[in-house]
């Protein structure tokens, strides 16, 4: 039976795996260099890989390239994963530009929009098409996750079509909240998280003035 591995470490393990990318071929590492470069303290990043079965050589490490494969293997990334960018407004072609998802195993499958003015075009060579023809596509190009950039009124109706169509996987960049059963949601509200700088910024600035 696999091991459950908690939300948290989950969340970390795609920074351990960025870290791990940058050391690639080099042959071994310590906790506590992956925990210097990854932020956080040596004794999280032996708890975190103990969930994956991974235990490094004491005075020798954790050889890079098999943790690197390791993690891979607990994150589900052995298969390319087809993706629907739902938007290709400013933000939409933004994210099909993003080379790094080819990277990682996401593979852009198609860009989908209302906009008359939009459909036909091209995106790093993915053609927009119109909505109209998204449950189609899905279906035929086995689409796994659906990201959503969207305008704010747009998302929750494009999100149950998501679900509708049966993807299960959703990140959704429109500054609402959406709410839809049966579905893994990740929200990445990059307004939310300017006004969490600003709220430490004005912290620092207050520490300073004492």
């Amino acid at each position: 039976m696999k091991k459950h591995i908690p939300d948290a470490t989950v969340a970390r393990l795609p920074v351990y795996l960025r870290c791990l990318a940058m050391r690639a071929g080099t042959g071994t590492c310590s906790s506590e260099d992956l925990a210097r470069t990854a932020g956080v303290n040596a004794a999280q990043v032996r708890k975190d890989l103990s969930f994956l079965g991974a235990h490094g050589t004491r005075g020798v490490g954790y050889d890079v390239d098999a943790l690197r494969e390791e993690i891979r293997g607990a994150l589900g990334l052995t298969h390319d994963f087809p993706v629907v960018i739902v938007g290709a407004g400013n933000l939409g072609r933004a994210l099909a530009n993003y080379r790094g998802f080819s990277e990682w195993g996401f593979s852009i499958a198609a860009i989908l929009d209302v906009d008359a003015r939009k459909i036909g075009s091209t995106i790093s060579g993915t053609l927009v098409e119109p909505m109209s023809d998204f449950e189609t596509l899905v279906g035929e190009r086995n689409i796994e996750i659906g990201i959503i950039a969207t305008p704010h009124d747009q998302a929750q109706p494009v999100a149950e079509r998501l679900v509708a169509a049966g993807i299960r996987s959703i990140l959704n960049f429109a500054p609402t909240v959406i709410n839809v059963d049966v579905a893994e949601v990740r929200v990445v509200d990059l307004s939310s998280e300017l006004q969490i700088l600003a709220y430490h910024l004005q912290e620092r600035a207050g520490e300073v003035a004492e």
